[in-house]
């Protein structure tokens, strides 16, 4: 099984202002991440707001990532599935796009047991085209996982790895790292905890503060894939305002008040129940990247 590893930017979907598809506008900045070093891509993750899309529209977004990605030689991940593992199975089974990775979120709301998050994800892992990564994500979900029961993950046939979102490194991140680091690919989700979680033996991220400064996060995670600790510590702290600051209110609100302060997508139109960011924490996130010595992209 082929591991991914790099970063990997989660797409946003620009809008225009009266809130249509700006599909251009996706194409364009898919190609200035992948431009400015990402690895690849992720379609309809947390950061496009799939949940406010038609089904119409997660297609139309899905096939201009894929157009990207195959144009370039980039790796594509899919986000797919949600909390009915029979939906999810079909979801998962129906991808068609040339896809390198498939991640799907550990089952919210209904809080199954750990036993049944293990049994959802084999189930999942058999009916996918593609190599399946678990986005573990508790502060979502509210379904925590032990480092026993990620580690059984890791050993489903068919699940590569994880997005590992948890809020921090605490003692299950550890225990991942420590008895299957070397046999399964953990991408980190959390953008002020990216460097910490390299620095155990992460491979990569996903991380939504990449629509913004895609160089400096290739470099983060080249320079700790590289064994260049002064570096990537270096960098990590230089950018931990700038995440603190694109998360000042829900994503990918903040990002998109950026991105559209530069004129590179149509409007920082979001939809509902997100409402757009307040000038004040789009300001403050400006001065962060300015601070860091990002230029947006």
């Amino acid at each position: 099984m082929t591991s991914l590893q790099g970063l990997f930017v989660p797409m946003i979907t620009p809008f225009t202002a009266d809130g249509e598809l700006a599909l251009t506008a996706l194409e364009q900045h898919a190609h200035r991440v992948l431009d400015a070093g990402a690895t690849g891509l992720v379609a309809l993750g947390t950061t496009a707001e799939p949940s406010a899309l038609t089904v119409e529209e997660r297609a139309l977004v899905l096939d201009r990532c894929a157009g990207v990605c195959a144009e370039r030689d980039a790796p594509l991940i899919v986000c797919a599935g949600g909390n009915a593992t029979a939906d999810s199975v079909r979801a998962v089974g129906a991808l068609r796009q040339p896809i390198a990775g498939v991640l799907a979120v550990v089952p919210y709301y209904v809080r199954p047991s750990e036993e049944g998050v293990i049994a959802h994800f084999t189930a999942l892992a058999a009916a996918s085209p593609a190599p399946l990564y678990v986005y573990d994500v508790p502060y979502r979900t509210a379904r925590p996982l032990g480092g026993d029961t990620l580690v059984r993950l890791a050993g489903i046939p068919n699940v590569a790895g994880f997005k590992h979102s948890v809020g921090g490194v605490d003692a299950a991140s550890v225990e991942l790292l420590a008895r299957a680091g070397e046999t399964t690919t953990v991408l980190c989700g959390d953008d002020r905890f990216a460097s910490a979680l390299l620095a155990l033996g992460a491979r990569g991220g996903i991380l939504a503060a990449a629509n913004i400064a895609p160089a400096a996060y290739a470099e983060l995670i080249a320079a700790w894939l590289a064994g260049d600790v002064a570096r990537g510590r270096a960098l990590g702290h230089r950018l931990d305002a700038l995440g603190a600051a694109l998360f000042a209110e829900p994503n990918p609100t903040v990002i998109k008040a950026v991105l559209a302060d530069r004129g590179l997508i149509p409007s920082a139109a979001v939809r509902l129940p997100l409402l757009s960011a307040s000038p004040e924490s789009t300001i403050a996130a400006l001065r962060a990247a300015e601070a860091a010595a990002v230029t947006p992209v």
